[in-house]
């Protein structure tokens, strides 16, 4: 019989996807640069000087696990940088937050047609020894996209229920680090927060995580770096592992 990491009380364990399953994060970050880059040079011209996007730590720090608006928001704050919100359906450009956001899009969905995303190599085993189990298992994300990756990666099926971005949309559920994702994944779960885990990579889904009063939030680190394990644990995780199969107390085929 497996356990998560000694937690027997867990039933239900809630995944974000990109940077704990799928191997994505590099593409998000590299498509949100495209588009903040553009948009700096478009200040630039105007007497506005900055410097450009950094693709790890102000991805991390400001955008990484967030919607694609409040990650444009977050971001321009930061840089104090005062831009119309905007609408919706605003298209790609510098003209508003939401126009920022649509250019960030349209860069992800061109590389997603030349691009694979593969999942770590330690998820399938980690989730393999969670079925064994009987715990049940639900992906979350931000972004829109993340049922079809899911699918193209052949984890879709792993998971009895998958909250991305398009069902946020739907449902009108705030984003990270507000826990609503995470307390509607659980809710499809059948399972009470204080019997589930959330497992997160980003400091605002950690953070989300122990907002939403999970009973157990592990951090991800794939990085090796101390500083962001510290980060992590700062912003609420009760842990943080590099490898998702330190959750698990014995995979599958181990002696009990």
């Amino acid at each position: 019989m497996t356990s998560l990491r000694g937690a027997s009380y867990v039933r239900a364990v809630v995944l974000d996807t990109d940077g704990v399953l799928l191997d994505s994060a590099s593409l998000h970050a590299a498509a949100w640069k495209t588009a903040f880059d553009r948009c700096l040079e478009a200040l630039a011209s105007r007497g506005n000087r900055q410097p450009p996007f950094d693709a790890d730590g102000e991805y991390r720090r400001l955008v990484d696990g967030k919607a694609r608006f409040d990650g444009a928001r977050a971001f321009l704050d930061a840089r104090g940088l005062a831009l119309p919100f905007g609408h919706a359906d605003d298209p790609p450009g510098c003209a508003s937050v939401w126009a920022v956001a649509a250019c960030k899009e349209q860069e992800f969905t061109q590389m997603l047609r030349t691009r694979t995303v593969p999942s770590f190599p330690d998820v399938v085993p980690a989730l393999d020894a969670l079925r064994e189990n009987g715990t049940a298992c639900a992906a979350v994300s931000a972004s829109r996209h993340a049922t079809e990756l899911l699918e193209s990666a052949g984890l879709r099926s792993r998971f009895e229920a998958v909250v991305d971005g398009g069902e946020a949309a739907r449902l009108g559920l705030p984003g990270k680090p507000d826990p609503a994702l995470f307390l509607e994944a659980a809710s499809r779960l059948r399972a009470h927060p204080g019997n589930a885990a959330v497992v997160e990579d980003a400091l605002a889904g950690v953070e989300a995580g122990r907002r939403g009063e999970f009973g157990l939030v592990v951090g991800v680190d794939r990085t090796a770096d101390p500083r962001r394990a510290a980060a992590l644990a700062g912003r609420g995780a009760d842990l943080v592992v590099r490898d998702l199969t330190e959750l698990i107390g014995n995979p599958p085929g181990a002696p009990p």
